[in-house]
C-alpha cells in the first residue's frame, strides 16, 4: 500500500539493485529497490542532512574467496561492496555521523541446518564493517527463512521491507 501510493506520486522513478550491485542516489523522486533479498544482505543507508543514499545487494561476506571476481564485482562481497558504497556516499557529500544504516536479508532459506550458513555470515561480516566505520544499525529484518524486498524511498530515507505480501517500514 505504501509502496503504491508513493508510486503514484508525480516524477518517482524505480530504480532496481540487482543482485552484487550497489545504485546511491540524490534525487527525491527515486525509489531504490531490491529484490530476493534470501540469505543475501541489503543495506540502506541514508545522509538524512545531504539527501543522499544507497543501498546494495550483497551475497558473499568476504571478497578474499574469489579476489578475481571481487575486482570484477565488487558489489557481491559485503566487505568489498560496503566501502565502494561509502565512498560513493561520500562523493554526494554525505558525513558518516548523518548516515543511518538499515539492513535486511541475511536468512537461512534452506533451514537452520544450511551447512554454510552464509545468511548469519554475511550479517556477522556487514556488523563488524559497520561498526567499525563507527556506523550504528538504527533497523534491521534479519533471519528466518523468507525472501524480502527492500526499498529506500529518497524523498525522505524510509526504508521498507515487503515480504508474504505485507510492507512495513524499518
Amino acid at each position: 500500500m505504501l509502496l503504491q501510493r508513493r508510486q503514484a506520486s508525480p516524477g518517482v522513478k524505480m530504480v532496481t539493485v540487482d543482485i552484487s550491485d550497489m545504485k546511491v542516489s540524490e534525487s527525491p523522486q527515486d525509489i531504490l529497490v531490491t529484490y530476493s533479498l534470501g540469505s543475501c544482505i541489503g543495506l540502506a543507508l541514508y545522509d538524512r542532512v545531504a539527501k543522499v543514499g544507497g543501498l546494495i545487494h550483497c551475497m558473499l561476506p568476504l571478497a578474499k574467496i574469489d579476489p578475481g571476481k571481487a575486482a570484477l564485482r565488487p558489489f557481491m562481497f559485503v566487505d568489498a561492496g560496503v566501502s565502494k558504497l561509502l565512498a560513493a556516499l561520500f562523493d554526494l557529500g554525505a558525513q558518516r555521523r548523518n548516515l543511518v544504516a538499515k539492513l535486511a536479508g541475511a536468512g537461512s532459506p534452506l533451514g537452520k541446518e544450511e551447512t554454510f550458513r552464509i545468511g548469519q555470515r554475511n550479517y556477522t561480516i556487514m556488523r563488524k564493517l559497520l561498526w567499525k566505520n563507527s556506523i550504528l544499525i538504527d533497523a534491521e529484518d534479519i533471519g528466518g527463512a523468507k525472501a524480502r524486498t527492500m526499498y529506500l524511498y529518497m524523498a525522505d530515507g524510509l526504508v521498507t521491507v515487503k515480504s508474504e505480501g505485507k510492507e512495513v517500514p524499518l
